[in-house]
């Protein structure tokens, strides 16, 4: 069975992120006022073939710690894909 899984990979707190500072300095000139704490990250949308939800979420966050995210800098976050 196909279950649908979103990976979101973040920026640990505390870690620069260069990429959402300089989208957060264009913010004023684009007429954005009022935007703060902008962090830059990725979302994987993925196709999961697994018995349950729970074995392709298990799945999945095995390919988001090996392959989609650096652990040692990154968070990922696993979750179904709602419709």
């Amino acid at each position: 069975m196909n279950h649908s899984v979103v990976v979101e990979v973040t920026l640990r707190p505390g870690i620069a992120d260069p990429e959402g500072a300089t989208i957060e300095r264009a913010l004023p000139a684009l007429g954005f006022a009022g935007v703060a704490n902008v962090r830059a990250g990725k979302l994987f949308r993925l196709d999961v073939e697994a018995a349950s939800a729970e074995e392709a979420l298990e799945k999945a966050r095995a390919l988001a710690e090996r392959l989609l995210s650096n652990p040692v800098i990154e968070d990922a976050h696993v979750r179904l894909r709602s419709s």
